[in-house]
């Protein structure tokens, strides 16, 4: 006899519980974004290229140094994408831009939202 009724019960309770979860906009569980708005799910994140993103980046902050020759001591020129591409996978030039202590360029650290773009950008495969 008690078991229909425990039974009832157990169905209740995970209906109700499954209807509090339909709706989740209150509840919190939004997927966390990058800096550029984007949801690190999105199928289709804002495609970089370096014609576009990258070069103005380094055209305006690294190439008065990392120009074609280098100047100020500076090991390399930045003025490709296959030396920028270089630099990445030989260089540790991600490490650098990010480096507090000794940070690229020397005047100081790019804007977060700059080195970001550069990480995506190689994230992305260095579209051209």
């Amino acid at each position: 006899m008690k078991k229909i009724p425990l039974f009832a019960l157990a169905i209740l309770l995970a209906g109700a519980a499954s209807c509090s979860k339909d709706n989740d906009s209150d509840s919190g569980n939004t997927p966390p974004s990058d800096n550029q708005g984007n949801d690190p799910g999105d199928p289709d994140p804002v495609a970089l290229s370096y014609a576009a993103d990258i070069r103005p980046i380094f055209n305006g902050n690294c190439n008065s140094c990392h120009g074609d020759p280098p100047t100020q001591n500076a090991p390399m020129s930045l003025t490709t994408l296959a030396l920028i591409k270089d630099a990445v996978e030989n260089r540790g030039l991600l490490g650098l831009i990010n480096n507090t202590g000794d940070p690229m360029p020397p005047t100081g650290l790019l804007p977060i939202a700059t080195r970001q773009r550069i990480e995506e950008w190689v994230n992305q495969g260095y579209p051209e």
